[in-house]
């Protein structure tokens, strides 16, 4: 196949050496040095199309976590995951893949913690889980959007830590908005948005301007609660699958650990990573565990369950 495909020079005459007709898909279970040479090896052959299982899986966490909390992988250590009140697992099932550091769930549950499972199987996770909410692959979004429209409707929110560490009291640009499915600045015939209306009002100072009363329409806060008023329990039900009844209990269960004494971990994997929106499948858990106050305290967090034994070695690579 590169005998017959290898391209030595592009249209312009500039020698480019290249064969793009076949790929490689690696794994991550490997070392540094052999993800070192698999590169060198695929890249001496002059093939282009490469990706391995950082890019797929990794890459939606790191586009996620990253804008949230400032770093792309895993909040907390496995050990701090005893201190949790509430374990959500929405994506993976760690009973079976991760069986050393779930040790430290089953420590919670001995705590009193309940441990929740959102998938559509049910797996070894669920078999020890309080409840399993069996979930259409791919709606997650609307499952989570749910939730936060559950949050803000019944006040559940972590008010002290929403107000000081997040950007729900920034004002938003006038220019901006959700209409149609689309947000303001979509091009239909680039099929991309300029997001030049994506942004906050500025003071003179150059400051985002803030409404600390988190009244104001322009507020985060409240632009989000408008984006999310759709997702009703029963519009989650017809989406997601899963009954307005189970999704109104794990709502409740989310919502106690609004409490300042209260923390909730959600542990996920490639269930929720591998979709073409796994990046805004992260974001909104993100966003529920910043309503809740739930990060930075002991147990509380978003924990990303890695598939192979290097992956950051080789996303590295």
């Amino acid at each position: 196949d590169r005998d017959a495909n290898f391209v030595e020079k592009d249209a312009s005459g500039k020698t480019v050496n290249r064969w793009t007709t076949t790929g490689i898909m690696t794994a991550s279970a490997m070392s540094n040095e052999a993800a070192l040479l698999t590169h060198k090896w695929v890249r001496m052959l002059g093939m282009v199309p490469m990706c391995n299982q950082a890019n797929t899986w990794h890459g939606p966490t790191v586009a996620s976590l990253a804008p949230s909390f400032g770093r792309g992988a895993m909040t907390n250590n496995w050990v701090d995951i005893k201190n949790a009140n509430l374990i959500i697992v929405q994506g993976g099932n760690p009973a079976e893949a991760h069986p050393v550091g779930f040790r430290w769930a089953i420590e919670a549950k001995k705590n009193g913690a309940k441990i929740i499972v959102v998938d559509p199987r049910f797996n070894r996770t669920a078999s020890v889980a309080d409840l399993h909410a069996p979930i259409r692959s791919g709606s997650d979004i609307a499952f989570l959007m749910g939730v936060i429209r559950y949050l803000l409707e019944t006040d559940q929110i972590q008010h002290e830590y929403v107000k000081h560490y997040t950007n729900a009291s920034f004002l938003v640009n006038e220019g901006y908005k959700f209409e149609d499915g689309l947000f303001s600045g979509f091009d239909e015939a680039k099929g991309k948005y300029d997001k030049s209306t994506w942004n906050y009002q500025f003071d003179e100072n150059g400051f985002a301007k803030r409404d600390m009363t988190l009244q104001d329409p322009r507020c985060v806060i409240n632009i989000l609660k408008d984006h999310v008023s759709r997702y009703t329990p029963e519009m989650v039900e017809r989406i997601t699958g899963v009954k307005q009844k189970t999704f109104l209990q794990i709502c409740e269960e989310i919502g106690k650990t609004s409490a300042p004494n209260k923390t909730m971990t959600h542990l996920y994997a490639l269930g929720l990573t591998e979709h073409t929106i796994g990046t805004q499948n992260i974001r909104s858990m993100a966003m529920i565990q910043l309503l809740l106050g739930n990060m930075g305290m002991p147990g509380g967090g978003i924990n990303a369950l890695r598939g192979h034994s290097n992956v950051q070695g080789t996303t590295d690579m």
